[in-house]
C-alpha cells in the first residue's frame, strides 16, 4: 500500500519529466527551420506546461510541495545537444530528438499508470495527463516516419 508521500513523489515524478518536454519543445520550436514545426512544438510546449500545472495541483491537494523545474539531467542534455547539433540542425534532427524524448515521456507515464496502488483522483489526472502525452508521441513518431519516405 502506498502511503501519501509515495503518491507525492509519484506526481513530482511525472511534474518534472513533464516541465522537461515542455522545455524541449520550446527549444525545437527555436531550432526548427520550418514555421509549421515552429508552430507545433510551441503549441506541445504550451500544453506540457499546463499538463504540469494541473499535476502540481494534485501535489498540493495531496499536501506536497509540487516541483517547478525540470531535472538537471535534462537541462545539460539539451545544453549537449545544442552544442551537438548546432551544425547539423534541420528540422529531421530536431523531430528525431523531440520523438526521443517523447519515447522517454510515454514509458515514465506508462509506468505510473501501471501502478494499481495510486490513489483514485491521483490516476485521473495522470490519465488525463497521459491522453496528451500519448497524442504528443504518436505525432512526433507520424512526423518522424513520414520525413524518412
Amino acid at each position: 500500500m502506498h502511503t501519501n508521500e509515495d503518491h507525492i513523489k509519484l506526481v513530482n515524478s511525472l511534474v518534472e519529466t513533464t516541465i522537461d518536454s515542455a522545455d524541449g519543445y520550446a527549444e525545437a520550436a527555436k531550432d526548427a527551420d520550418g514555421a509549421r514545426y515552429t508552430e507545433l512544438f510551441q503549441r506541445r510546449a504550451e500544453e506540457r506546461r499546463s499538463i504540469a500545472s494541473e499535476l502540481q495541483d494534485e501535489v498540493r491537494r495531496l499536501g506536497g510541495e509540487p516541483k517547478d523545474d525540470g531535472t538537471i539531467l535534462a537541462a545539460a542534455h539539451r545544453a549537449f545537444l545544442n552544442l551537438k547539433d548546432a551544425v547539423t540542425k534541420g528540422d529531421e534532427a530536431v523531430i528525431n530528438e523531440v520523438e526521443a524524448g517523447e519515447d522517454y515521456i510515454k514509458g515514465k507515464y506508462e509506468k505510473a499508470l501501471q501502478d494499481n496502488d495510486v490513489d483514485p483522483q491521483t490516476r485521473r489526472v495522470i490519465e488525463k495527463a497521459w491522453v496528451s502525452v500519448k497524442s504528443g508521441h504518436d505525432q512526433m513518431r507520424d512526423i518522424k516516419h513520414m520525413l524518412k519516405h
